[in-house]
């Protein structure tokens, strides 16, 4: 037997200190759960107090850094270790060292005697408002450990669909700009050798590579500058954006742009209803929810209309109608959120529906990917081998002189 101080959270989110003689540490933990309490600390020596962060060290965690570290501090809070040595055995298997600072500072604000809540929050790029929202429910509702299992079952899931929609837009995107590459060095550099050839010679150029070449000097003579002049343009459209007026133009842009704004609308929705139900889920008032969901929606005319949408709930109109009132989202998820409504099982509706809306936008993005691709290749296709041809009837019509 051995005496263990430990501190510890209470059902109404009050900190509990105090000692417990038992044969070890997680002895100490069960007999804390068996009160009621979920274990922050226990140790041989009692918890100090210690500074929060590096000052300047201004790091952003990637969203795999994100899922592991949930995915491993629920595991072990079900597994019955503390939550100050879980964090400690996360740190220890923490590879990236930005993060593994992160989580560092975490173990040693909370020593400091902060709520996990707080110390989470004490890092905002890399914990949302939504993540600490949750884990604040947990800590009073004395479910932490349930609470981190749905975290990382949210963050699981939105880490999947995230690496859906990049791994399907990457192919594409490289075609534009190899194919793009290939035809600028073409008309910069090769086309032009012809030019001399037909120089030294006295036949007339056939039409077509005639058009090549005059294409090739504009090319030769504005390509560096036209280049200059969209990169010029990226970083003023990306400026533009930055601003409230410009972001919400240019996210209702996307919106109509055919195929890929249907796909976007879905991922976007999928996000608010994996959010939503993982909020509702854990007690979170309506009201409260949908002003933490906003920052989880990448598109700013959507999040928007969740201003109404919540204005609707003050005014005891439930979600579902005033969220069909901004007719911003897709028609099945009001209906969904009626019955969900009806039913009294709002939390399970929201789940299911981003079940829906998650695979709905695995398939829009396959059905624009599967047009995309072939369209590309085919405006490469034929522009490549117009100009391949335009260059075989110039070395056809050469050939022909010297016979």
């Amino acid at each position: 037997m051995a005496i263990f101080h430990y501190k510890a959270l209470a059902a109404d989110g009050r900190t509990r200190l105090g000692t417990l003689t038992v044969d070890d540490d997680r002895a100490a933990a069960r007999e804390l759960r068996k009160q009621g309490l979920t274990p922050i600390f226990i140790g041989s020596e009692k918890p100090g107090g210690f500074s929060l962060t590096i000052p300047g060290l201004g790091r952003k965690a990637r969203s795999s850094d994100l899922l592991h570290f949930t995915e491993e501090i629920a595991t072990l809070l079900n597994a019955g270790v503390t939550l100050d040595r879980s964090l400690e055995i996360t740190a220890e298997l923490t590879e990236r060292p930005q993060f593994k600072a992160v989580v560092q500072n975490l173990q040693k604000t909370l020593r400091g005697g902060k709520s996990f809540a707080d110390t989470l929050a004490a890092e905002p790029d890399v914990f949302s408002e939504l993540y600490v929202s949750m884990v604040r429910a947990g800590e009073v509702s004395g479910s932490l450990t349930v609470v981190m299992d749905r975290l990382a079952d949210f963050e699981r899931e939105r880490d999947e669909l995230r690496g859906y929609i990049i791994s399907s837009l990457t192919y594409p995107a490289l075609l534009v700009v190899v194919g793009s590459a290939s035809i600028f060095i073409l008309l910069r550099y090769v086309i032009p050798r012809f030019a001399e050839a037909f120089a030294d010679s006295n036949i007339a150029m056939p039409l077509p590579m005639e058009i090549l070449l005059t294409i090739s000097n504009i090319v030769q003579t504005y390509g560096f500058p036209f280049i200059g002049l969209l990169i010029a343009a990226a970083i003023g459209i990306r400026n533009w954006t930055k601003s409230v007026e410009g972001r919400l133009k240019w996210d209702a842009f996307k919106l109509r742009i055919p195929l890929l704004g249907q796909a976007l609308l879905k991922a976007d929705t999928a996000r608010f209803a994996r959010a939503m139900g993982t909020l509702v889920q854990n007690s979170v008032p309506l009201v409260q929810a949908l002003s933490i969901t906003k920052g989880v929606m990448s598109n700013k005319l959507l999040s928007g209309a969740l201003d109404f949408v919540a204005k609707g709930v003050k005014r005891g109109e439930g979600i579902a109608s005033p969220m069909k009132k901004t007719a911003m989202f897709p028609a099945l998820a009001g209906h969904l959120l009626t019955v969900g409504e009806e039913t009294g099982r709002l939390d399970e509706m929201f789940n299911r529906m981003a079940d829906i809306y998650e695979k709905d936008t695995k398939e829009a993005i396959k059905r624009f990917t599967a047009l995309f691709e072939p369209a590309v290749i085919l405006v490469m296709g034929v522009i490549v081998g117009a100009m391949i041809l335009s260059v075989m009837l110039a070395i056809t019509s050469i050939n022909q002189l010297g016979m």
